[in-house]
Order: structure tokens, then sequence, then C-alpha cells
């Protein structure tokens, strides 16, 4: 029988911090007022939110025997009563500050995991972990067992200061500049919870970082990242503001060269103070600070921040927090150091594993062993074999992963074949960490209520295929990285990959087809040094063909020492998008019905009841041809702008989302003048006002990205500015077939 909120809290009072359990008490009142219906949803909602508590969707999430799609051999989510606060059970989220967990938090996520979900933790690309199927009621007793341990969930969602984030080998590692993760742990504990950071328009994200080249905690993609810097023998960091993927990336910008290490947390709490009093709160869509740093520029942007900072109360935790830095969370190995000795009769599959799971530490005779786990899920069982396994061997130095893994740090060498028996027995063993088969994903469909396409089932087919060659392919391919998203977000960071793949949806004859954009030219290296650009949509069953393709293209006409990024600049994204053109086009529902079928679900992804053909053929509506069209303006653009035309690249971007408006407009307006303001006032009246635009998961947004475009339009642009409008267009082309397909009555 399930212990009740009400005893945990006897049980486990004195074992919290008291000012957490006042929270806590809080929370819990206001649970069983909302339950009443004395607080409003929307109040709540906040409320829930920065407690780590999420909705999760269910249409898309079963499958046609009514079981949860979220992987098939799953057991089904527990169920409860009627009189639940929630229609259905959603996610909660729980914050792991650099992704540092012990043994006894191990198990007791795997208490939680059995008790309250589905008996599964899921390692999230922040480092967090997320449990599914939770119910509301239950949360705040979670969340007393996990404070008990010391773990919050606290402003792990929400308008907040999300997980901070670090290199999971720092202070391992051999090319750091030093071990950033105190200064990590630092900056966590400084803004959980700070009065300067309560009033955001949206969340903010932070990353530290030990080095420049490497991937580590890819801090050219947060909203403030940290690369360890040191400057006359002084430690310091190289700061960055303002990165971000989401529907439209961007890449920081520099905001210190050298920022010295005790800076560093009244710095962070000055830009807090300017994004809480200058972001966007009303439209959500621009709320998040790399757009008040577009609006301002980053100088404006440095002037606030530098005059916030000047007039800034002094706080003793500044220096307080960074005390003993050297000594705080300086970990030890648990047995002395030892040498791998290769033996002929070395346990099944050990090589191939050492291969990809082991990193050398830059200690001597110490290893960091990746534990790959398939799409971030980790089994109650296998969570408690980590814990055990991480007394026997270390001193409980456990980390999640950005890659949605887990690492154990200061093995002894010698250690690894025992070691590896262990895992293998826990069913932990699988090899293919870093590699081309350590595929990234978002929930997707399974469990999230923005997702278009199924993310986690494409990333386990790509996983199974390619697992099972990975020990046969050139080095060039085993290393690339593969990101997928169920939908445009970027949560499964599909812009920062070499192969990255987001959800979206196309209709034909009636029917709505689940598709991906394949985006290409991302850098996972020099922490998210570049971002790729999407340059077509296959259906969603095609991927794998989609990813042999071009792979085995690279391999053949790749030059000597030439990189993905590399071949796919060389060759132009037009040679990219000329090799899968054939994998684009949707065939007919009766010749290949699997195609109108997404991964791990067993129903056709929608039906609709129109496009029955007349005579010898099927009529086809002008507007098929016009999207067509306005897809491919907005792919000439990309070509433009990787030929450096900047100017060209904006105007081909505008002119794709002014026909696509223009050709949405033709369903509703029998005759009207084709200029761009008379296109636009019927756009704000016929789709924009009555919301027939607004996309179901992103509102108005993409409508906007339109409307300022003719609002502000310049004849010279940046780059930058010209990259934005070419991501701009992709999107609004992409809400221009989904509002279609409303017009249409196709369901998403």
């Amino acid at each position: 029988m399930k212990t009740s909120n009400s005893q945990w809290k006897n049980r486990l009072a004195g074992q919290i911090a008291p000012g957490l359990v006042q929270e806590l008490d809080v929370y819990e009142n206001e649970v069983a007022l909302r339950k009443q219906g004395k607080i409003d949803e929307k109040v709540f909602a906040e409320t829930r939110l920065r407690r780590g508590a999420y909705g999760q969707r269910y249409d898309n999430g079963q499958r046609n025997d009514g079981k949860q799609t979220r992987k098939l051999e799953y057991p089904e989510a527990p169920t409860k009563g009627p009189n639940t606060l929630w229609d259905a059970p959603g996610m909660m989220r729980i914050k792991i500050p650099y992704g540092g967990v012990n043994a006894v938090q191990l198990e007791v996520l795997a208490e939680l995991a059995e008790e309250y979900s589905d008996g599964i933790a899921h390692v999230t690309t922040r480092q967090d972990f997320q449990l599914h199927f939770v119910h509301i009621e239950d949360t705040p007793a979670l969340m007393r067992r996990l404070a008990a341990v010391g773990i919050t969930t606290r402003e792990a969602c929400g308008n907040s200061v999300r997980n901070v984030t670090a290199c999971p080998i720092a202070g391992v590692c051999h090319t750091e500049r030093f071990d950033v993760t105190p200064y990590a742990s630092a900056l966590t504990y400084f803004l959980l919870g700070h009065p300067d950071c309560q009033d955001f328009g949206r969340k903010f994200k932070i990353a530290f970082s030990g080095c420049r080249d490497e991937a580590c905690a890819l801090v050219r993609m947060h909203d403030m990242g940290a690369m360890a810097a040191m400057r006359d023998g002084q430690r310091g960091f190289e700061l960055y503001v303002g990165g971000g993927l989401g529907t439209v990336p961007q890449q920081a910008r520099l905001f210190a060269e050298f920022l010295p290490a005790e800076e560093l947390l009244p710095t962070a709490q000055a830009i807090c103070r300017v994004f809480a009093r200058l972001g966007e709160k009303k439209n959500r869509n621009t709320a998040r600070v790399k757009f008040l740093i577009s609006k301002l520029g980053i100088e404006e942007f440095k002037r606030l921040v530098g005059e916030e900072r000047q007039i800034l109360a002094h706080d003793d935790r500044w220096t307080a927090y960074l005390k003993d830095i050297d000594t705080t969370l300086k970990e030890e190995p648990l047995r002395p150091s030892s040498l791998l000795e290769i033996k002929p009769a070395m346990p099944e599959g050990f090589a191939e594993w050492e291969k990809t799971n082991v990193y050398r530490q830059r200690q001597g005779g110490y290893a960091t062993v990746t534990i790959t786990l398939p799409l971030g899920d980790i089994t109650s069982d296998q969570l408690r074999a980590v814990a055990d396994i991480s007394r026997k061997y270390i001193k409980e130095t456990v980390r999640t992963t950005v890659e949605q893994n887990l690492v154990l740090r200061w093995i002894p060498q010698g250690d690894l074949p025992a070691l590896y028996n262990e895992l293998r027995a826990a069913k932990l063993a699988t090899p293919g960490a870093g590699t081309i088969a350590d595929v990234t994903s978002c929930p997707g469909t399974d469990t999230c209520k923005l997702g278009i396409s199924s993310s986690r089932g494409l990333s386990g087919e790509l996983r199974e295929r390619l697992a099972e060659k990975q020990f046969v392919m050139d080095e060039a391919i085993r290393g690339l990285r593969i990101k997928v998203s169920g939908c445009f977000n970027s949560c499964g960071q599909h812009h920062a990959a070499d192969l990255g793949f987001y959800g979206v949806s196309r209709n034909k004859a009636g029917y709505t087809v689940p598709h991906f954009q394949v985006v290409l030219g991302g850098q996972w290296q020099n922490n998210a040094g570049s971002y790729g650009l999407a340059i077509g949509a296959v259906p969603s069953k095609r991927i794998p063909e989609t990813v042999d393709r071009i792979t085995s293209r690279y391999l053949a006409d790749k030059q000597p020492g030439e990189s993905f990024q590399g071949y796919v600049k060389r060759i132009g994204k037009a040679a990219c998008k000329t090799m899968l053109e054939d994998l684009m086009v949707i065939p007919e529902h009766d010749a290949a019905p699997d195609v109108y079928v997404d991964w791990a679900d067993a129903r056709e992804y929608t039906i609709g009841d129109i496009g029955v053909g007349e005579c010898a053929g099927e009529v086809v509506n002008p507007i098929d041809f016009q999207l067509a069209a306005c897809e491919r303006e907005s792919f000439e653009a990309q070509l433009a702008l990787e030929a450096g035309d900047a100017s060209r690249a904006a105007r081909l971007a505008y002119e794709s989302m002014l026909h696509g408006a223009t050709a949405l407009l033709k369903q509703r307006v029998p005759v009207f003048a084709e200029d761009g303001d008379t296109v636009v006032g019927h756009f704000r009246t016929h789709l924009v006002d009555t919301q027939l635009f607004h996309d179901p998961f992103a509102g108005a947004k993409f409508a906007q990205y339109f409307l300022k475009a003719h609002e502000k339009w310049e004849l010279t642009v940046s780059p930058e500015r010209a990259h934005q409008l070419v991501e701009e267009a992709q999107l609004f082309i992409e809400a221009s077939h989904a509002c279609y397909a409303r017009m249409q009555g196709a369901k998403r």
C-alpha cells in the first residue's frame, strides 16, 4: 500500500531544511486549493511548473490497444480513480545540477519511479531526470522524498533559471583549463529562488564548459554560457549570452573575453535583473533573452548589465559560495589506480565497449566510463545496480550527460573488465557511446503535448539499425551525431547535430502524413559551434533510408580528412537536397500505407475524408503547387545565404512567406490585389484575427514572423538577420501546410 503524503511528511521531519519544509507545505496547500477549485488553473500552472510538474499528452501516446507507447515493451502506466486534479497523469522534472548524483539519490529515484511512475526514469538533454505518468496529488510526497536526499525540483520548469549544466568529465578532462564543477554548483544555488530571478518572461538556461574545442556543455547555445579561461594565472570565464535553439536558433554572443571568477555570481545576477526588467512579458514567442539582446544590441546590453552591476548591494554569498573553491566538491578515488591488462580471455564484447565507452582520465591509471542509456531511459532495478556499482568501485561519483547517458568517474583501469561484467549483468553495457548509434531524442508524441512526429520511435529505430553495424563503419561515419526532435522546438538539439531531424506533417489526399525535416550543417563540437538548416521534409518512415544515403554519399565523395560539415558546405545545400528528392515524394496511400503510420504506433497517423479522385486521376488543389513553390523559394533563400548573398536570401525568405499567405488567402478571399500591404491586411483579418492560422502548439508565433518581416523590411540585412529570416520562413511554411490541412478538415 502506498504511503500517504502526510505519512511521508511526518517520517521525513528533520531530514529537510526548514526553509524547504515551509515551501513544500505551501505547495501542498496550493494543490489542495486547486483541487477544490479555489485557485485559478492559470495561476496554479505557473506554481506547479516552477516546481517541476508538467502536463502530459495521451492522444498520440496510445497504441490501438490502449497501452502507452513510451516503449512498446513497457508496462501500462499506473492508474488511479477518477477524482484526480488532472484528467491524466503528468511528468515530474527533477533538477540535477551539473549532472552530479550519488548512490542514495539513485536509489530514491528508483523507488519513486516504481511507486509513482512506470518504473522508468528518463535522463534529459539538460542532465535532469524525468518521471512520467505522475499524478499531481502525489507530487508533494515525491518532492519531500527527494528533498530528504538533497534533490530539488524547484525551478526545474517555468519562467525561471533552469538546471545549470556542465561538462560531465569536468575535473578529469585532458583539455580543460580548470574544473568548472564547483562554479556551476555555486551559481546553481545562488540563483535558486533568488528574488531577482522570479519575474522572467521565459526560461533562462546556463551552461559551463572547461574548454573551448570540445562539445562539453554546448555553451554557445545557451542564454548564458561560461567557458573556463585563464589570464595571468587567474581563473575566469569567457562569458557568452543570448544563445538558444528553439524554433529559430541563435548563437550566443561574446559578453566578456575574460570575466574574473569572483565576478561570476554578481554578473549573473545583474544579467538576470536586466532580463527581468526589460525582457518581453506579454508575447512568450519573443520573451527569451536572445530576443532582448537582438533588440538592444550586444553593446547596449553589456552597458545596461554594467550599470546594474555597479548598483547591486553587496552580497556576502558572492564570495561565500566560492570560498575554498579548490576543495569544494573535490572528488577522490575509492581504489588505488591501476592499468588495464589485456588478457586473451577478456569478457565477450569488452573490446568493443571499451573502445567507445571508456575515457582515460588525465589522472593516470583512472578512467571515466559511460553507461549508454537507449533514449535516456533507465529502469528502477538498473538505477539500483548503478548505485551498488558506484559504492563498490568509486566514491559515488556519478553524473548524467546532455547526451542522455550516465558516467562513472574514477574507475581504476584494471577494474574495467570486472565493472563491464557487472554492467552487462544489469543490461547496461551497451557500446557505442558518443557514436552515430548514440541517438539523442526528445519525448516527442509519446508524452509531449507539442510533439508532431514520433521522435522516440524514429530514434529507437535508427539506434537499433546503426548499432548492428557500428563496428564495421568507417570512423568518419561512426563519429557523427544524430539528434531528433518531435517538433520545431529543438528539445532534441537537432540544430547542433551532424544529422538533425525535427517533426512536421504534410497533407496528401485527405491524409496527414508524419514527416521529419532534415537538418544538415550543425556542429556538435566547439560547444555547438554552428547550427544547421533544414533542407526538406521526408516522410518519417523513410528517414532511416535518408541516413543511409547521406552517410554513404559522404563516405564515397569526401576529400581526404574532410569533415561532414566541410563536405556539406563544399557540395552545397542544393546537392544535398537533390540526393533526397525522390525520398520526399509521398506515395499514394494504397500503394504504401505504412508511410501513413508513424514509428511506434500501430494506428494510421490521421485519416481525412477528402481527396477522392475523379475519372482517371485525382483533382489537385492549386494550393498544393503553391505551397510547394514556397518551399522552393525558401530553399533558394538557403542557397543564397550559403553563397554569401544575405540580401537576396532575406528577400527570397520574405517572398516565400508572402506567397504562402497569398495561397492560403485564395481559399478564403475570391479576389484581391496581391501586393504585400493588401496580403498582410487580409492575412490579419481572415487568418490571424480568426485564429485559423494559429498553430495549436505555437499560437500566433509563426504568423508574426511574416507580419514583422513585412513591417520592418530592410533592403540590406546582416548575414545573421538573413539566417533568422530563412529559419522563420521555413517555419511559416510549415504552419501554412498545417493551416491548409485544418481548412480541409484534416487532423494533425
